[in-house]
């Protein structure tokens, strides 16, 4: 006999535990809580055999997906065979976005296929109309406010900073789930994390967000420019103490992070390097506590010779902007820097150890091209590396939030009080370990997998998971689909082949035999069972099938 859950209204179950248990002697385990039962000890287990199966890199799909296309689209995605892109098409949008869905896999089919999509996202972005993503700053309206204005705002006990920053970390969210420009999202956010400007404290939130604003103009530049954006940048002098640095105290810790963190890394610098470092920086100044306007100072400038890495230069004139400038643009263009920067796209978009060959070659592009981006990110998708990485990385908290509310086909309207859906991501990012660019260290978010591959980590992702399964947090502010809009045809179906409609529909990939197991264990259904709209899975038993399905490796890992 077959286990049947009880027909309770699932908004009475108790969330977390997912009472559905398999039935005693069930042969093999799930790996999402939706089969595990009350009992803490066998949810740990599922989420560390999640983990065992991320780093080990074993997700075992059936052939079946080799010989089929893969789904896309919020209408019945099986009904459109011809539409859904190939594993290599999946692989590089999955890698360079946020969760495929229809408006996605439609910009893919009309560019002529992945590779010149990309070629699209590189270097014509505003071909891809992105009016939804960009209205949300609407919604939030301090991110546009002065620096002076958010300060006396935060004085006056109007908001807080950490409020504003919040909002920040929403925007960003909702901007994800919305872009049709996610090559430049996923750029704008690789560069905030390796240039990190925490989203917290009490005095660079005023410049936050125009630092965010900032890079994203020159995510898809060179970065020798982007690097004098965002070094000279009143957020990120006043994070590392360079906003009063001055020639009677010069400040070490930009001077030392430029060299570590952004350019050369660590163990190519000395302790003299890291002086002349600051020294060169002196000058540039931030109003703190009063106007909040930048400044270049002259009196504060220290002069004289310096010496940093080869770099040298005579230092005379009181106003060393165009020192710095030069200096700037000498350490942007080393050989160390190139190796660093192309190490750290290679463990971003490839994986955790990328091979030196690679690194090597990327590095060799990077110079060639005078520090311009693009022409690195083309060579690293066309390299057999990535083309063997897929499935290889897992995605950080934020990017399983914005993955699971694309996959989902949630829609995300205005928030108009504090636990509006738009407002409640940020706390589910932060339930997964972190939300946008909270980082607390000037090392910024970790860009490799084993910091989010923890059994408290994928307890985290079955709980969010679970609860937008069916639809029941957050819930205010978003549209939800109801289960029969998943499979829209009247007839009976079978389980199995409900199962492979969801798939498709949610990770944009024919079932396995291994999910077809474990949504029978989470659900209680056979195979081979006919599943009509009358059935007690569409009646009450839908979330546990799209939370199995959310569960997966395949939607976890990219």
């Amino acid at each position: 006999m077959s286990y049947r859950p009880s027909r309770r209204d699932p908004r009475r179950w108790p969330r977390p535990s997912r009472t559905c248990a398999p039935p005693p002697g069930s042969p093999g385990s799930c790996w999402c809580g939706s089969g595990l039962g009350h009992r803490s000890g066998r949810l740990a287990a599922a989420a560390r055999e999640i983990v065992v199966r991320l780093l080990a890199r074993g997700a075992a799909w059936d052939s079946v997906a080799s010989r089929n296309r893969l789904g896309c689209g919020r209408t019945s995605v099986a009904k459109d065979r011809s539409a859904l892109l190939s594993p290599s098409q999946r692989h590089l949008v999955t890698r360079f976005g946020y969760g495929v869905d229809a408006t996605l896999a439609r910009d893919v089919r009309r560019a002529g296929g992945a590779s010149a999509w990309f070629e699209a996202q590189l270097t014509r972005p505003r071909s891809f109309p992105d009016a939804p993503a960009e209205a949300v700053r609407r919604w939030w309206p301090d991110l546009d406010r002065k620096p002076s204005d958010l300060w006396q705002r935060q004085v006056q006990e109007v908001r807080g900073g950490w409020q504003v920053m919040e909002d920040y970390g929403r925007w960003l969210l909702v901007r994800r789930i919305r872009t049709r420009r996610p090559v430049l999202e996923k750029m704008t956010e690789f560069w905030e994390a390796m240039l990190h400007v925490p989203v917290s404290g009490d005095a660079h939130f005023t410049w936050r967000a125009d630092y965010g604003d900032t890079i994203r103009r020159h995510a898809l530049g060179r970065f020798d420019q982007l690097l004098l954006e965002t070094a000279t940048h009143p957020a990120m002098l006043i994070f590392l103490s360079a906003a009063t640095s001055t020639k009677r105290a010069p400040n070490e810790n930009l001077g030392r992070e430029l060299l570590e963190l952004h350019t050369l890394g660590a163990g190519n610098y000395s302790e003299d390097d890291v002086k002349a470092s600051a020294r060169i920086l002196t000058g540039w100044h931030v109003d703190l506590w009063k106007t909040w306007a930048r400044s270049y100072v002259e009196e504060d400038h220290w002069t004289g010779k310096v010496e940093v890495r080869g770099f040298t230069h005579t230092n005379r004139k009181a106003d060393g902007r165009a020192v710095t400038r030069e200096y700037l643009r000498y350490l942007t263009h080393h050989p160390d820097t190139a190796h660093h920067v192309c190490e750290r796209l290679a463990t971003k978009f490839v994986r955790d150890d990328p091979p030196r060959a690679l690194v090597k070659r990327l590095a060799k592009v990077y110079l060639a091209n005078d520090t311009a981006i693009v022409p690195v990110l083309r060579a690293l998708v066309d390299s057999k590396e990535f083309r063997a990485s897929a499935g290889k990385k897992l995605r950080d908290p934020s990017e399983d939030v914005v993955a699971t509310y694309r996959a989902l086909g949630v829609g995300v309207g205005r928030p108009t009080r504090n636990d509006s859906g738009a407002n409640a991501m940020l706390w589910q990012a932060s339930g997964l370990g972190l939300s946008p660019h909270a980082w607390p260290r000037p090392d910024g978010s970790p860009v490799t997998d084993d910091v989010w591959a923890s059994p408290a980590r994928a307890l985290g992702s079955m709980s969010m998971h679970w609860s937008m399964a069916g639809g029941w947090w957050p819930s205010h502010g978003l549209r939800y689909r109801e289960p029969k809009a998943w499979v829209p045809a009247k007839k009976p179906i079978r389980f199995k082949d409900l199962v492979d409609e969801v798939s498709r529909d949610l990770l944009h990939r024919p079932a396995s035999k291994r999910l077809v197991e474990t949504a029978c264990l989470a659900t209680g259904c056979k195979a081979r069972e006919k599943i009509d709209r009358e059935h007690g899975l569409y009646q009450w038993g839908f979330p546990r099938l799209l939370a199995a399905v959310l569960d997966s490796p395949d939607h976890l890992a990219c």
